[in-house]
């Protein structure tokens, strides 16, 4: 049996919008109704959060906005940080004694709703809603936070 390295406690979250501020939201597979945005961490510690944040959105959509694509302008690191209390029931991936994460947000506009290509292990469905309803749907109340910050960083 293979050791899994501990989680790094540094992440990010992308918003993915479109031009009318609809937001792509994604299901959790291992939590029922937990509605979120893309997130997660940096596979090692001198990982840009750019670059973090494009694996992300590829892994868990499929939507290339890595170095040299189409997209790739339309990742904009927002420049906020959420420090949060990690939920107990994830704090088994990271080394004894963390409890906190920070969280790096980005945005991600693409053109018109996509449809994306979901990690079945990751996520199960998606949905695009309007901002305010996306934020209202959110398990998470700095994803939920984070939408609503959308207005102020649309490109």
């Amino acid at each position: 049996m293979t050791t899994r390295p501990w989680k790094i406690p540094e992440s990010v979250l992308v918003v993915i919008h479109t031009p009318a501020l609809d937001v792509l939201l994604i299901r959790r597979a291992d939590a029922v109704d937990f509605w979120q945005s893309v997130t997660g961490s940096k596979d090692a510690a001198d990982e840009p959060f750019a670059l973090t944040a494009a694996r992300e959105v590829a892994e868990e959509t499929g939507i290339d906005c890595s170095e040299g694509s189409v997209l790739a302008p339309h990742l904009v690191d927002w420049q906020v940080r959420n420090v949060y209390e990690i939920y107990p029931q994830w704090r088994a991936r990271y080394a004894p004694g963390v409890t906190r994460n920070t969280e790096h947000l980005f945005g991600l506009c693409v053109p018109e709703r996509l449809t994306p290509t979901l990690a079945p292990r990751e996520h199960t469905e998606w949905k695009w809603l309007p901002y305010r309803e996306a934020a209202d749907a959110c398990f998470s109340p700095s994803n939920a936070e984070a939408i609503l910050l959308l207005p102020q960083f649309r490109q």
